[in-house]
C-alpha cells in the first residue's frame, strides 16, 4: 500500500503548518483560553485558507477534498492545539452534502465553506453516555413544520455556533435535523472545557427545525466516524509536538553536570513514547483510509483506531509529564496544556474502554485479523 502523500496534500500540509507556526502561537492559544476558548478571528483565518470548505463540494463553493486531506489538516492543527472546532465544520459539511435535501444544502454549505456559519453536531445526552441509538430529544411535525424539544450536552462552541445538527426521536427512531440558533426556543449556556476550548449546554423548547434525514442513526454514525478520524489525526499532531517539546527539554536540562538526555532510563521512556506515537499514526492512516468504506467495516475500523489512539494519547501525555517532573503540570509551561488536550481527546467520541467494547462486539470468528 502506498502511504506517500501527493504534491497537493504536501502543499496543503505546508500551508496549514506555516499558519499554525506563525499565526497560532502558544501565546495566542493562552489568550484565546482566557477569552473563553473560541476566537472568531482565528476561525475566519482558517476559512481564508479554505479549511472550513475542505469537505464542501466544489459546486457549493468548497474544495471537495476527502479524508486524507482532512487527516493532513487535523494533524497540523493538533500540533498547535488550535481551539476552534474545525472538525465540526468537516462533519457538518459531509453530513449535509451526503444526506440533506437540496434546499438545506443550498442554504448552508456555501456559508460553511466561506466561514460565515459554524455548524456543530449536538448529539450527547446525559442518559446516553457514548451510545448513539439513545435519544430522548423528541421531534414533532406540526402544520408549520418540525419542532424539537429536549436538551444536549457538551456541544462544541455551542454558544458561538450559528446552527446545530441535532438527532431527535421520530416515532421511536432517531432522525437528524438542522436547528438555527436564532429560532425561538433555543437556549445555550456556554462554558470552558478542561483543555481550554469552549462547549455549551443546548436547550430546545418547541424549537423550529429543518429535516436532514429520517434515517438519523445512519447519518449520525457517519458524522461521529468522521469526528473520530479527525480526532485521531489531531491526536497524532498533539503527540508529535509533545514528543518534540519533551526531547528539547531532555537536551537542555542538566543533572549532576550532564544533560538528562544521556540517562538510559529516560532514553528508554522516549523510545516507548515514540513507539506509541507511531502506533497511533498508523491507526490514524487506517481510519482515514476506511472512512469511505461500507458502514459496518467503517464503524469497526473507527473503534479500533480510536482505541489505539486513546492508549497512545494516555501513555505519551503521562510520560511527558513524568519526564518533565513538577514543571510538567504548571499552567505556565506548554507541556501541561498538551497533556490536558490529550486527556480530553481520549474521552471524545467514546473513551478507550467504550471503544474496546465496540471492537469486541464487532469481532467475528476470525477476531478481526483476516476480516
Amino acid at each position: 500500500m502506498d502511504f506517500d502523500f501527493t504534491d497537493d496534500q504536501e502543499q496543503l500540509r505546508d500551508a496549514v503548518r506555516k499558519w499554525v507556526d506563525k499565526g497560532y502561537s502558544f501565546e495566542r492559544h493562552r489568550a484565546t483560553v482566557k477569552a473563553g476558548g473560541f476566537a472568531r478571528q482565528a476561525y475566519a483565518e482558517m476559512a481564508e485558507l479554505g479549511l472550513t470548505g475542505l469537505y464542501v463540494p466544489e459546486d457549493h463553493g468548497g474544495m471537495g477534498m476527502g479524508p486524507v486531506e482532512g487527516m493532513v489538516v487535523m494533524e497540523e492543527l493538533g500540533r498547535g492545539m488550535v481551539l476552534e472546532p474545525l472538525k465540526q465544520s468537516l462533519m457538518a459539511a459531509a453530513i449535509l452534502a451526503g444526506y440533506a435535501p437540496e434546499a438545506v444544502k443550498s442554504q448552508w454549505l456555501s456559508k460553511i465553506a466561506g466561514g460565515e456559519a459554524l455548524l456543530v453536531l449536538a448529539y450527547q445526552e446525559r442518559a446516553a453516555r457514548y451510545r448513539l441509538d439513545i435519544c430522548q430529544t423528541t421531534a414533532t411535525h406540526t402544520s408549520t413544520g418540525w419542532v424539537l424539544t429536549g436538551s444536549k450536552s457538551i456541544v462544541p462552541a455551542g454558544d458561538q455556533a450559528e446552527a446545530f445538527i441535532v438527532p431527535a426521536s421520530v416515532e421511536g427512531k432517531p432522525a437528524l435535523f438542522l436547528v438555527s440558533r436564532s429560532v425561538s426556543g433555543v437556549v445555550t449556556r456556554g462554558y470552558g472545557t478542561q483543555d481550554g476550548s469552549r462547549a455549551a449546554e443546548l436547550g430546545l423548547q418547541s424549537a423550529g427545525a429543518e429535516l436532514i434525514t429520517l434515517d438519523g442513526l445512519t447519518a449520525l454514525e457517519h458524522a461521529v466516524d468522521i469526528g473520530i478520524a479527525a480526532t485521531c489525526a489531531e491526536a497524532v499532531g498533539v503527540m508529535d509536538k509533545t514528543m518534540a517539546i519533551t526531547a528539547e527539554y531532555l537536551n537542555t536540562r542538566k543533572q549532576f553536570g550532564v544533560f538528562i538526555s544521556s540517562f538510559q532510563a529516560l532514553r528508554h521512556r522516549m523510545a516507548d513514547m515514540k513507539m506509541q506515537l507511531e502506533l497511533g499514526r498508523s491507526m490514524s492512516y487506517y481510519a482515514a483510509l476506511k472512512l469511505n468504506a461500507p458502514c459496518a467495516e467503517r464503524r469497526a475500523a473507527m473503534a479500533r483506531a480510536k482505541y489505539q489512539l486513546g492508549t497512545s494519547m494516555r501513555y505519551v501525555g503521562q510520560q511527558a509529564v513524568q519526564v518533565h517532573g513538577g514543571i510538567g503540570v504548571t499552567d505556565e509551561y506548554i507541556v501541561s496544556h498538551y497533556f490536558k488536550k490529550l486527556t480530553q481527546m481520549e474521552m471524545t467520541f467514546g473513551d478507550s474502554l467504550h471503544q474496546l467494547g465496540e471492537v469486541a462486539s464487532r469481532m467475528q470468528d476470525t477476531a478481526g485479523v483476516f476480516a
